[in-house]
């Protein structure tokens, strides 16, 4: 818990003491283990999860049997928060990428307290506007921008969720979650390495200069941040 008694998740933090009320006997915190699936496309949604921390990658799969990450969502967001308002089904895969901890309740609890209050309600209507932006944002940019900036961009993400320059991630992990081919990544990770914004060794990446990492981002990173802050809040 954070000071003022909130689960330390955005959205969470963002209820008044009446609606956090509604919603505190139904939640109970889980550990979200590294590459747990917490929703399958066209699966029931049986829990929505409200992250502490760490991060879940939003994925589609392709018709190449290959998948490709739409969104991640961390401390800022909820998984499976739209499906619980709608049909049940959830519409992606969601499976954690950088392993923490959430709070968790189940869809019949969460659609009882949407009903019941109405600003939780329209919170939850617009962060999945603000997911929805998101996943048209990078689908903008996987078809537009190099994998240069787009692997920027990717690790931009991942550390603003984290809160730490060092990041747990193989090149395998990128590519698949880019949608592109390692040695691609591996390419574009090594130049990066040599120009000094970034240090690579098997299994974690470092960012070592932050404002050159922004610099090399396309702008569809800033452009995520702006939709998420205009509908739901900063990401503190």
């Amino acid at each position: 818990m954070t000071a003022n008694g909130h689960p330390p998740n955005q959205l969470l933090q963002m209820l008044d003491a009446a609606d956090l009320n509604l919603l505190r006997p139904h939640l109970a915190t889980v550990e979200m283990v590294r590459e747990s699936v917490l929703g399958e496309a066209d699966a029931p949604v049986r829990y929505v999860y409200f992250p502490h921390g760490g991060s879940v990658s939003i994925t589609v799969g392709l018709s190449e049997g290959q998948m490709i990450e739409i969104a991640m969502l961390g401390r800022d967001g909820v998984v499976g928060g739209g499906a619980a308002l709608a049909d049940g089904i959830a519409p992606a895969d969601a499976v954690v990428l950088f392993p923490g901890t959430a709070s968790m309740l189940e869809i019949a609890a969460f659609r009882t307290v949407a009903a019941t209050s109405a600003p939780f309600r329209s919170l939850m209507v617009r962060h999945e506007q603000a997911l929805l932006a998101h996943a048209q944002q990078s689908l903008l940019c996987n078809t537009l921008h190099t994998v240069e900036a787009r692997l920027a961009r990717w690790l931009l993400r991942a550390r603003d969720l984290s809160d730490s320059e060092i990041l747990p991630l193989t090149q395998e992990t990128l590519a698949q979650m880019m949608g592109v081919r390692r040695n691609a990544v591996s390419l574009v990770a090594h130049a990066l390495q040599r120009a000094g914004i970034i240090h690579y060794t098997r299994g974690q990446i470092e960012i070592i200069d932050l404002r050159a990492l922004e610099a090399t981002s396309c702008k569809c990173y800033w452009a995520v941040k702006a939709n998420h802050s205009r509908l739901v809040g900063v990401l503190r």
